[in-house]
């Protein structure tokens, strides 16, 4: 019978066997290699032959008409909001929870962020708090279907139609997920991913958007592909302007990246599944296990996870003493279970760049710029979002369904749970900040 001393006090690791392959990622074979040297051997590297076919297979995954490779999934973004026409004096609604690359382009268009309030068990933007933020000034969403949950988007697009403004979609966490059976960043009239090595669909350091619209994909071309806007453009208001690269950025893709990402697309879904089903027995092995709940959609609902990237899990303090996640992942960590940290992103309205940084020169912080008042968001203006980190722990990101390592973590999170009365004790609680501005800064 196993030891129920915990780790941290004394007692036996629970996890001792090497993982092996589980958490390796991507996974590099061959196919891979011998793409990457086609490239090099044909000197293709700035081309972008290979590019567009990866664009033609990546919409015809993802069911748009248009992709557009970008050198970043930060680039994809800010060319998402330039489609949508977001320029000066607009504002964009997003949650604060997320990553920068989300919603910060917006300064380099001229226009700002308004942050809502997230949904507690999704980690998304909460339909609840947009529609009150919206003004005239308003010219998108940006939402973000945060560590690879679907966001709620019929309300979100409701309210969206009902404004008359867009809808842009950050999928970088999300590849592949599903909202009620339909691929995520089919939605929005614009979404973006990023494809950087450390995604679920990883192919380097790249950026794909996508679209159904002509107008949104010729203008999201504009802003940063010069050798692509010519005299091909359809749209009349771009057409005179062909030439030079509206933005002035230079933002293809690197044919290396597009290359890895054709073969690792064409793997892509048979991976995902052994990924969901890793994840899906973790979690389905740790249900009613007090202080810990599984941050996926329900089962029926028929929403996924799809690659599941930068796993979380949803921490319940009240159901183990008030025990600060801080000290559950410290005896986590000691039973073996090395990913184990508290928090995600840290709040972006409580940067200080989202309140006192002047960027560009305007004599003001660039958040209020070009904005009609003052709409900087102290601490306390959003409660949700901003208990979110103490109630959020990083889990295990299991590749492989292999039940007997998995169940060596599953009994490590039993145990610590069991165990909360031991660490009663030694816990000095959550620092005053919990998670980092870069998604993967430990504690």
């Amino acid at each position: 019978m196993a030891s129920s001393t915990l780790a941290l006090l004394g007692g036996p690791k629970s996890i001792t066997r090497d993982p092996g392959d589980l958490f390796t990622w991507p996974i590099i074979t061959r196919e891979d290699e011998e793409a990457v040297l086609d490239v090099l051997h044909r000197r293709a590297m700035s081309s972008s032959d290979v590019t567009q076919a990866f664009e033609t297979e990546f919409a015809a995954w993802q069911g748009r008409r248009f992709a557009l490779g970008f050198s970043s999934g930060t680039a994809a973004i800010q060319a998402a909001m330039f489609a949508c026409g977001v320029g000066v004096g607009d504002e964009v609604i997003s949650q604060s929870l997320t990553y920068w690359a989300t919603c910060l382009q917006a300064f380099s268009l001229g226009a700002t962020v308004v942050f809502a309030e997230i949904d507690p068990q999704t980690l998304c933007l909460d339909p609840a708090d947009i529609e009150h933020r919206i003004t005239k000034r308003t010219k998108a969403i940006v939402v973000v279907h945060y560590l690879g949950h679907p966001a709620d988007m019929d309300p979100i697009v409701a309210i969206a139609r009902r404004h008359g403004i867009a809808v842009i979609e950050d999928v970088s966490h999300a590849q592949g997920s599903l909202y009620k059976g339909r691929k995520a960043g089919t939605f929005g009239e614009v979404a973006a991913l990023s494809l950087m090595t450390g995604k679920s669909l990883a192919a380097g350091e790249a950026g794909i958007l996508v679209t159904d619209e002509r107008r949104f994909y010729e203008r999201a071309l504009s802003l940063g592909h010069y050798e692509r806007f010519d005299a091909t453009i359809e749209s009349p208001d771009l057409r005179p302007w062909a030439g030079l690269p509206l933005g002035g950025y230079k933002y293809r893709m690197h044919q290396m990246s597009s290359a890895i990402g054709r073969v690792q697309l064409k793997h892509y879904d048979e991976r995902m599944v052994g990924i969901q089903a890793a994840m899906n027995y973790f979690w389905d092995r740790l249900e009613g296990t007090p202080g810990i709940a599984a941050h996926r959609p329900s089962k029926g609902s028929g929403s996924t996870m799809g690659g599941w990237y930068a796993a979380r899990g949803l921490y319940r303090p009240e159901e183990l003493g008030g025990l600060s996640v801080t000290r559950f992942c410290e005896a986590l960590r000691a039973e073996g279970v090395a990913e184990a940290a508290p928090g995600a992103n840290r709040p972006l309205h409580l940067h200080p760049l989202f309140n006192d940084v002047d960027v560009y020169g305007h004599g003001k912080p660039t958040r209020i710029a070009h904005s009609d008042r003052d709409l900087r968001q102290p601490r306390g203006s959003l409660p949700v979002t901003e208990a979110a980190s103490s109630r959020i722990m990083s889990i295990p990101w299991f590749k492989h369904p292999d039940h007997g390592l998995i169940d060596a973590y599953v009994e490590a999170y039993r145990k610590v749970s069991a165990g909360y009365r031991d660490l009663a004790a030694g816990d000095t609680g959550n620092p005053p900040e919990v998670g980092g501005w870069h998604f993967f800064q430990r504690r």
